[in-house]
């Protein structure tokens, strides 16, 4: 009598692959379901700041926060500014502010006795300040005290201009860009008289008018430079008042100042904010060169460009007289002017980050 066969291991071994393979997609199938699933991603770098902020982190940021880490990224950026915080402090803290006294052992209208005929004492080598690091003008008095004296009061003329010229050509290009019609041309009209001017010669008769002083100045430099700054506004508000959240807002009947204020403003603040670092770095030139001419700062009271004037007879005999304010200009001046590049490359979209 013939037994069944039963299967054995390696028949049931057998009979499961083939099974395996009878399921198994066909090769073209296989391929597809893997391209599918190992998606290959894309390996170009040339991502904007936004897609490669998003890349290094699950977070998402506000525009302010993407302008501000474009900022601290600018390196020629960081350093003038860093450079000119230290301005600042050393003038304000050597020589003291107003009531408050500095540590400077030297005052600014005190002379003391010539010494090394003026000239100044400090070396690099060995490192040494002395008693005059910047020397000592003609009647002895300090050169240090009066040159941190001179570069605060034009720090404080080039920073009050900014903020006048700033409010006047931000009100008047904002103004004009939106109301259009006869409005706009009868500022647009008034803002080309002031361009046909001489700006130097302008500010030289309403600086006379003003009398010389800090403020009276800065008020009649920031009278005439802000023309430049109005131009860029009114471009500005002309493009993005045809915008869907401006039309919205006019439509449910929110008032003309309010748009201007809450809707179209703070979207043109970066043209505002680049063009007021470049108003404070002109403001700081012009006053110079009104000083030095003789229609700017009036004694008592001494600035940058001051110290150059009165000093320009000495300067084949004692030329450090000229060093350091003309340093100090030239120092302020490409300070302000890299800050303000940092800011146009920051409230850029289109800048990419290294």
């Amino acid at each position: 009598m013939t037994l069944p066969h039963e299967p054995g291991r390696e028949d049931l071994v057998r009979q499961s692959q083939e099974i395996q393979e009878a399921e198994e997609p066909t090769s073209a199938d296989s391929r597809l379901r893997h391209d599918i699933e190992h998606r290959v991603r894309p390996t170009t770098t040339d991502f904007s700041v936004e897609e490669d902020l998003e890349g290094k982190t699950d977070r998402s940021y506000s525009q302010g926060q993407l302008v501000r880490r474009r900022f601290f990224r600018h390196k020629a950026a960081m350093a003038s500014l860093a450079i000119l915080i230290g301005i600042v402090v050393l003038a304000t803290t050597s020589i003291g502010w107003g009531p408050i006294p500095g540590w400077w052992k030297w005052g600014v209208e005190i002379p003391a006795q010539v010494q090394n005929m003026g000239k100044p004492t400090m070396t690099l080598w060995p490192p040494s300040i002395g008693d005059h690091p910047f020397g000592q003008d003609t009647i002895g008095k300090d050169y240090f005290a009066l040159t941190m004296r001179g570069t605060q009061i034009s720090l404080q003329i080039a920073f009050m201009v900014g903020l006048i010229a700033t409010f006047i050509g931000t009100l008047i290009g904002a103004v004009a860009g939106y109301k259009r019609g006869m409005m706009e041309g009868l500022l647009m009209r008034f803002t080309d008289l002031f361009i046909i001017i001489p700006g130097l010669v302008l500010a030289a008769v309403l600086g006379q008018i003003a009398g010389g002083g800090v403020v009276p100045l800065s008020i009649m430099l920031g009278i005439i430079s802000w023309t430049g700054l109005a131009r860029l506004v009114r471009g500005e508000v002309l493009s993005l008042r045809e915008r869907e959240f401006v039309m919205a807002a006019r439509a449910i009947g929110t008032p003309t100042p309010r748009i201007i204020v809450r809707h179209i403003l703070p979207n043109a603040l970066g043209t505002i904010i680049v063009n007021a670092t470049l108003l404070i770095s002109g403001a700081i030139l012009t006053e110079s060169g009104l000083s030095f001419l003789g229609f700017g700062v009036s004694p008592p009271d001494t600035s940058l460009g001051v110290l150059i004037s009165t000093y320009q007879q000495a300067f084949t005999v004692r030329p450090w007289l000229f060093w350091w304010p003309g340093l100090m200009i030239l120092t302020i001046a490409l300070c302000v002017n890299f800050i303000g590049d940092g800011l146009r490359d920051a409230f850029d979209p289109r800048q990419q980050l290294d």
